[in-house]
């Protein structure tokens, strides 16, 4: 007597199992990552209930088609005015989800090929900005002598020293600065729990040891630069500091004004000046804790971009007679 078929999971279960065993225990990924996927699967489900009129525990695998995947991204970029890289990060945390679902649904293999088939849309990088060696300086020492402003400067300091992240800049501890004069370092928590070290410059050993001084109550595992609670500080807590500064920063320079500078331009900042400076594009991609030399190299590319661009206009500037000599070999 042959056994009954085994009935399929069903889409809730699916997204249960996904979420807290392939996620957390099989992939082991980062609470951040986890997070992105999460905040993904909510925005569909909502756009899922509102166009089948279902209700999330009412949808099946079933439903989600190549027509209601490419609406749900249609709405990110028209609704929601989402960047084309994210709406590809949302089709990502989709598509992860499915290949797992595949392998725990048989039966839906068919669907499951169906819906991967839907493409991530290409985009043209744009150009990103960056400071020049002195704007940055000015906006590093706009901040003033209170608590808060001394933070800042080591604040920006910081994220200027390393190019790093703005969520690997708050996440340091004081355990994890070296403040040795031959071997100082910062000890960063990257991306997917990934840990690099970046050296630190005389100026930043200064600026981080009268911190220390200053505020000698702050423990090993405390955060190294604090909120006025003294607890972890937050992106929007960085990105509005940050912007007080670029406004004071503005009376020297008032082309700041016209820019929009974030804490991810900083990073820009610090990889151009490496480039710039003459540093190998290998020790570039380390410092800044690059997976793949195409992340770093686009730095390259709008090095060249702009030394290009300054060279046309300088050549639109000069008398044709002497144009010819200047790109002439």
């Amino acid at each position: 007597m042959s056994k009954p078929a085994k009935t399929p999971p069903s889409f809730a279960t699916l997204v249960q199992a996904y979420f807290a065993e392939y996620l957390t225990q099989q992939r082991a990924l980062s609470p951040q990552t986890i997070a992105a996927y999460r905040d993904a699967f909510v925005l569909f489900l909502e756009f899922a209930q509102h166009r089948l009129g279902k209700s999330p525990t009412a949808i099946a695998l079933a439903d989600m088609t190549p027509d209601l995947i490419t609406a749900f991204l249609n709405h990110l970029e028209q609704q929601r005015h989402n960047c084309v890289r994210s709406r590809n990060a949302r089709l990502a945390a989709l598509r992860s989800f499915l290949k797992f679902a595949g392998r725990r649904d048989v039966s839906s293999l068919q669907i499951v090929e169906r819906a991967l088939g839907i493409p991530v849309k290409r985009f043209e990088r744009p150009m990103f900005g960056y400071l020049s060696r002195e704007e940055m300086l000015a906006v590093i020492d706009a901040p003033d002598g209170t608590w808060i402003g001394q933070r800042d400067h080591v604040l920006f300091l910081m994220l200027y020293n390393t190019g790093a992240r703005v969520s690997e800049i708050i996440g340091v501890k004081v355990g994890d600065v070296v403040l040795d004069d031959r071997a100082a370092c910062v000890h960063l928590h990257g991306k997917g729990r990934k840990q690099r070290s970046v050296p630190l410059w005389r100026s930043t050993v200064r600026a981080i040891r009268a911190w220390r001084k200053q505020n000698p109550q702050i423990e090993t595992a405390s955060p190294l630069l604090p909120n006025r609670n003294r607890q972890v500080m937050t992106r929007a807590n960085v990105s509005l500091r940050l912007a007080l500064a670029v406004q004071t920063a503005t009376s020297a320079y008032p082309d700041l004004a016209k820019r929009r500078v974030s804490p991810h331009v900083i990073r820009h900042t610090t990889a151009m000046h490496l480039l710039q400076a003459g540093v190998d594009i290998s020790v570039i991609a380390l410092w800044f804790g690059h997976e793949s030399p195409v992340t770093t190299h686009q730095y390259v590319e709008a090095d060249l971009a702009m030394k290009e661009k300054a060279l046309l206009d300088s050549t639109n500037r000069t008398p044709k007679s002497s144009a010819t000599g200047l790109l002439t070999p």
